[in-house]
């Protein structure tokens, strides 16, 4: 079942099995101000589980630095907007990857981790990279890094 994110009242829906689900729903509603923000585009994520395709062509991505989410994947979201394709997932451990590729092969390309309030850093991320703090009304603080894309995917 989709869920359209609400950035006004924020719901932990679909993250409940997370430890650390309300600073996830955070995240989650934080990127769902982002797009309204930007590009007046609605945010809505579906269940991992109904779309294992989404979190293949991430973990395909991944795969240029040889990296393996040992999270237990739950929401997941893929759109475009302005000639970008957006795909999310949101992980139980409170990780969450974005995919933001652009169409056109000379546009930007990169993977975003962002780490909820109150969670490590995955054993699979700590040596590789670096992770800068960020304050947000809705999710606290939000720890994130990036690597720019190099490959075709």
């Amino acid at each position: 079942m989709s869920y359209k994110v609400d950035f006004k009242n924020v719901e932990q829906v679909g993250l409940e099995s997370s430890p650390v689900a309300p600073a996830l729903a955070g995240l989650r509603a934080n990127e769902a101000r982002y797009f309204w923000n930007k590009y007046k585009h609605e945010y809505v994520t579906e269940p991992a589980s109904d779309h294992p395709e989404l979190v293949d062509y991430v973990n395909d991505v991944l795969s240029e630095r040889d990296l393996k989410i040992q999270s237990k994947p739950l929401e997941v979201s893929q759109f475009e907007v302005e000639g970008t394709k957006w795909t999310y997932v949101f992980y139980e451990s409170g990780l969450a990857i974005n995919v933001m590729y652009a169409l056109d092969s000379e546009g930007k390309r990169a993977v975003g981790f962002k780490l909820s309030d109150g969670m490590e850093i995955p054993a699979e991320l700590a040596d590789k990279f670096k992770f800068a703090r960020q304050r947000s009304k809705l999710a606290g603080t939000i720890r994130g890094s990036y690597f720019k894309i190099k490959r075709e995917h």
